[in-house]
């Protein structure tokens, strides 16, 4: 059912005057295109970034699969570059599915996936450009329903004017059911679209619509309650969650993209959750069971996606891959079937074990990159308030026997900001990597190379830190100076993160409602793809802020009381916010045993 017009109009008269025309013409091995008169339905999985970024998701590509596989008509859409959305603007044309050239406008449902607050704006764009109304309360009954999940919808409330329903949890089972139910309302007169809504909400329990419930807030500016508007809807969240990963089939067949993504290779995801509980990860907490897919399953659906796109590198992706039970067994069988081929395996989440000097060996095919690792910090005292144990032994064992067998590269993760973080913390940093680095001279008789990858710490909702408050910019810049000046060997490299990006982060993800509008302002000033550094503009941020009376340290840096209810407290995860108070409570008993130690 090709919007033949359309494409043909983009074809011949925008994309020959734009970069990376590719990126907005579909048609990729892989892709599915139907006739929407024979389907269940029609959803556009939306992604509110580029191209390049969108297609190297691993989760777009499961729900793809597997909506195309149920009947429905299951398309995709990516958040165009400035120069594309100028021309469609110029030209007033709608931003499209690839597969069919469908206006969003034109969807059932619309899905978005929301993977970084940064990409918040996007969100904006991508419903304005597909004719959609902006806000969900100018929608009429049959228009598109606009919903979304993902980590960002842990706290919905950043987006919850635009957004009809949230989807809380695993999207496999969840977006079959609510695409079903709304098409199945399609049309009925008798229902208006909060009808539609409430059934939904009220049929599941982890659907959350925003506009039935209310923000009541105290004298302080903090929230004194929220409050349902209909009796029928759940006064808490809980997250719709898989038993069995297994029985979640894995795409056979990716689609492989036209011009170059973030990551060129065939994704598997082998495991779900993670069996370790460090309090600065939203997503040990939000990911929970721990679930993982068999050594068969994964070795099945690796050799059938290579045949059915020939790349060259095979991924396993998990939050710790390493801690994956049947680790050595698939990793050497995925070494023997795909070695021969040409096929290099990759491990992108190591976690730093006695298994990590056994991984060289395991992986013959490892001379092409590097060893990536992220220990977060350096010192003992610090992993214990942080709940990451790991030893500097195993790091450096592992480290060794890569250099044995041929690997030259390292590259480590670590944050800065953390509560209670010293200057022996960062020295720390400096340290390790360093360590690192004379290793590699010990084993190959040069310094290895060494990149220390340094994040800035934001405290995320639903986490034992989401009390914490997040550190200042001059604190930040205090210490991205004090890092790079400890480094003595030249094969060492410190590389920090934007410490304005993070500092927007740290209000789209800890603010509520009354952010929301800040956002729109944004986006209308000209906010787009923030997450880009050749696109992101702090001064606008810091202006859109300051004129709409937007308290920052409010939001950001303030350590906030247990007893305070929190915007996203109605989003329930596992284990409860009690779980996460009483971790709070032994962090700041550990915290005050390491400053009493200096």
């Amino acid at each position: 059912m090709l919007n033949e017009p359309l494409k043909e109009y983009i074809t011949r008269k925008i994309l020959p005057t734009i970069s990376t025309p590719a990126q907005y013409l579909g048609g990729e091995l892989n892709s599915v295109r139907k006739n929407h008169a024979n389907c269940k339905g029609t959803v556009c999985l939306a992604f509110p970034d580029t191209y390049a970024l969108g297609m190297s998701h691993h989760g777009l590509q499961v729900l793809y699969s597997l909506m195309n596989a149920d009947g429905w008509s299951c398309e995709r859409a990516f958040t165009p570059l400035p120069d594309f959305e100028a021309a469609l603007r110029q030209h007033e044309l709608p931003l499209y599915s690839l597969e069919t050239f469908t206006p969003l406008g034109k969807f059932d449902v619309l899905g978005f996936s929301l993977q970084y607050e940064i990409c918040y704006t996007n969100v904006l764009t991508m419903l304005d450009l597909g004719g959609i109304p902006l806000h969900a309360e100018n929608r009429s009954a049959d228009d598109t329903l606009v919903i979304a999940g993902g980590p960002g919808a842990q706290n919905p409330e950043l987006l919850a004017p635009y957004v009809d329903l949230f989807v809380i949890g695993d999207g496999e089972p969840s977006l079959p059911v609510v695409c079903r139910m709304w098409k199945e309302m399609q049309g009925d007169p008798t229902l208006t679209r909060a009808d539609k809504l409430a059934r939904i909400a009220s049929a599941v329990e982890w659907a959350y619509v925003p506009r039935f419930y209310e923000v009541v807030y105290a004298e302080d500016g903090t929230i004194a309650e929220i409050i349902r508007t209909r009796s029928d809807v759940p006064a808490a969240i809980k997250p719709c969650t898989i038993t069995s990963l297994d029985e979640i089939p894995l795409p056979l067949a990716p689609i492989v993209p036209f011009v170059e993504t973030a990551h060129d290779r065939i994704a598997i995801e082998i495991m779900r959750g993670c069996p370790w509980q460090c309090r600065f990860c939203q997503s040990t907490v939000i990911k929970r069971p721990l679930r993982y897919r068999t050594v068969e399953t994964v070795l099945h659906a690796a050799l059938e996606s290579y045949k059915n796109t020939g790349y060259d590198e095979i991924s396993l992706l998990s939050l710790s891959t390493s801690d994956y039970p049947h680790f050595e067994e698939l990793v050497t069988r995925m070494s023997e079937i795909f070695t021969p081929l040409g096929v290099k395996i990759s491990l992108p989440s190591l976690r730093i074990t006695e298994t990590l000097k056994k991984i060289p060996a395991l992986l013959q095919e490892g001379r092409r990159g590097g060893l990536t690792l992220a220990p977060e910090v350096a010192r003992d005292d610090m992993r214990e308030q942080i709940r990451k144990p790991i030893n500097n032994q195993d790091l450096y064992d592992g480290a060794a026997e890569a250099f044995r067998r041929g690997w030259r590269k390292v590259k480590l993760y670590f944050m800065c900001g953390l509560p209670g973080e010293r200057p022996a913390d960062l020295d720390g940093i400096i340290e390790m990597a360093e360590t690192i680095a004379k290793i590699g001279k010990d084993v190959t008789g040069r310094f290895a190379d060494v990149t220390a990858s340094v994040s800035n710490f934001v405290p995320k909702p639903h986490t034992p830190y989401q009390w914490n408050g997040m550190r200042e910019r001059e604190y930040l810049q205090w210490a991205h100076r004090y890092l790079k000046s400890k480094v003595r060997i030249r094969s060492v490299t410190v590389k920090c993160h934007d410490i304005e990006r993070s500092l927007l982060e740290g209000i789209l993800t800890r603010g509520d409602r009354r952010v929301a509008a800040a956002i729109e302002e944004a986006w209308r000033r000209g906010a787009r793809l923030d997450a880009w550094g050749e696109y992101f503009d702090a001064k606008r941020w810091w202006a859109v802020f300051e004129d709409m009376n937007i308290d920052i340290p409010f939001y950001s840096h303030r350590d906030r009381p247990i007893e305070e209810l929190l915007p996203w407290d109605h989003i329930h995860v596992k284990k409860g916010r009690e779980y996460l108070a009483k971790e709070q409570n032994r962090s700041i008993i550990q915290l005050e045993a390491m400053a009493g130690a200096v």
